[in-house]
């Protein structure tokens, strides 16, 4: 059984409520096939980046930290799924408030997750070793 804490509840709840409100408000500008895509990105990439961000549990860290190899779950297909979902969700929200030309935040989000993603690799290998490299060669970013 997963554990969560209070660090995880808070860390999914602030995204959901950012979420939620926007929707309960009706969002910026009448609805139109740019906003429903992105209303269906924002939903099933916060749902995923939450069921992720559960699994990871205290593992979670700001900085890279190699605490707890986690390959269940989510993390048994995708290494990295809470950059995955969160970019997802990102994408989503902000092609439902109607400002697509904030998707140019995206070019240095991801470069930046990438980053931080190789750093978390390498600190994951050195404390791991060989059970790491095979959980990479078998899982997608």
């Amino acid at each position: 059984m997963l554990s969560t804490d209070g660090k995880t509840m808070i860390t999914v709840a602030v995204p959901a409520a950012v979420l939620t409100s926007t929707l309960w408000s009706g969002g910026p500008a009448p609805l139109s096939l740019s906003r429903e895509i992105g209303l269906v990105l924002a939903i099933s990439g916060l749902v995923c980046w939450a069921a992720a961000r559960i699994q990871l549990s205290r593992s979670f860290s700001i900085r890279a930290k190699a605490t707890e190899l986690v390959t269940l779950g989510i993390y048994s297909r995708i290494r990295n799924p809470v950059y995955i979902f969160g970019t997802i969700f990102t994408t989503g929200f902000i092609l439902w408030v109607g400002r697509p030309i904030w998707l140019l935040a995206l070019s240095v989000l991801v470069p930046m997750q990438v980053m931080r993603a190789r750093k978390e690799a390498q600190v994951l290998e050195e404390k791991f070793g060989d059970a790491y490299r095979a959980y990479r060669a078998r899982t997608w970013f």
